[in-house]
């Protein structure tokens, strides 16, 4: 613990620490049918990830960056807890390794730019474990543009203009799908209501209400 207080680990002490705080909020709004991940989703940039796109268009550095970092296809709550964990981790584990070399802890801001670059692969690399997890073999992988015309249940928040909730589906393959919704119009959707994707806008997808009922999931 006293290691952990040093003035040189506070910073990275405290990256661990806002990951747990970040967890049990999560927990508790969770139990009241709230979570903040469309908070956090709302917070970021409403880009179109595309890695094809040239680095000379708006944001196409931006967009290839997230893109890397797996941002749309894994949620960014798991992105931003898997970099806390990993920024923290690294670098109380170079400070050990000084500590133990030279007898004392370097300063905290001389660290910090390394400690990022080396913590960003290893937030890629999970993202890319939850990834395949959760689309399956690549045989069965779908395309995020498949998701039009998919009918989705709101599982997390309410659906409003401009304030996105998130929902789940199930495809052809039996994999389930997490995808941000907001309306297409000046509607709401609550939790537990169907809605059907219809346009793919960003990270974001504009859903409307099912007005076919064989399209709705039993």
């Amino acid at each position: 613990m006293a290691f952990l207080l040093q003035d040189g680990n506070l910073l990275f002490t405290g990256a661990l620490v806002l990951m747990l705080m970040i967890a049990v909020l999560e927990g508790v709004m969770m139990l009241i049918g709230v979570g903040i991940s469309d908070l956090l989703d709302n917070l970021l940039p409403d880009v179109d990830v595309d890695l094809d796109a040239p680095d000379t268009e708006a944001g196409g550095v931006l967009t290839k960056f997230l893109g890397w970092l797996r941002f749309g296809e894994v949620p960014a709550l798991i992105l931003l807890v898997a970099f806390l964990v990993a920024f923290g981790t690294t670098g109380l584990l170079i400070q050990m390794f000084v500590e133990s070399l030279a007898g004392f802890l370097l300063p905290s801001w001389l660290l910090a730019i390394p400690v990022l670059l080396l913590a960003l692969p290893q937030v890629r690399f999970v993202g890319n474990l939850l990834r395949r997890f959760a689309v399956g073999d690549e045989t069965e992988a779908v395309g995020r543009k498949s998701f039009i015309g998919r009918v989705a249940t709101i599982t997390i928040g309410e659906a409003t203009a401009g304030s996105p909730a998130e929902a789940r589906f199930s495809d052809e393959f039996g994999t389930t799908h997490y995808v941000m919704v907001e309306p297409d119009a000046d509607d709401t959707f609550s939790q537990g209501e169907q809605v059907l994707l219809v346009e793919e806008r960003g990270a974001n997808f504009r859903v409307i209400r099912p007005t076919n009922q064989h399209l709705v999931n039993n």
